[in-house]
């Protein structure tokens, strides 16, 4: 396997509203596997790609083996901070189809 980015995200929590994510589950990719997962808070995240150059994409498991999503960034609409697989200008987070915990 080859290194996707820093982090994999392969889980999410949303709000009450499914809008905005409260938490992600993330796992390290050091290139070779992807290590245990542990969870971090939308504000951890969203700090870990703008301060520290952290790399995220999204990953989903089939058959027992990861495949690689698509990458995550942080998209500005009216101020505000949404993480999203997509450029789309949509006042919400969208990291695909991942799955809820």
């Amino acid at each position: 396997m080859a290194k996707w980015a820093d982090f994999v995200i392969t889980a999410v929590r949303y709000d009450e509203n499914q809008e905005h994510i409260i938490k992600v589950k993330r796992r390290l990719d050091n290139g070779e596997t992807l290590e245990k997962e542990e969870e971090r808070t939308r504000s951890q995240v969203v700090n870990a790609i703008e301060n520290k150059g952290y790399t995220y994409v999204t990953s989903y498991k089939k058959n027992g083996e990861w495949y690689k999503g698509k990458n995550v960034s942080i998209i500005k609409v009216d101020g505000k901070k949404y993480l999203r697989t997509d450029s789309n200008k949509t006042t919400q987070d969208n990291l695909g189809e991942l799955p809820e915990f």
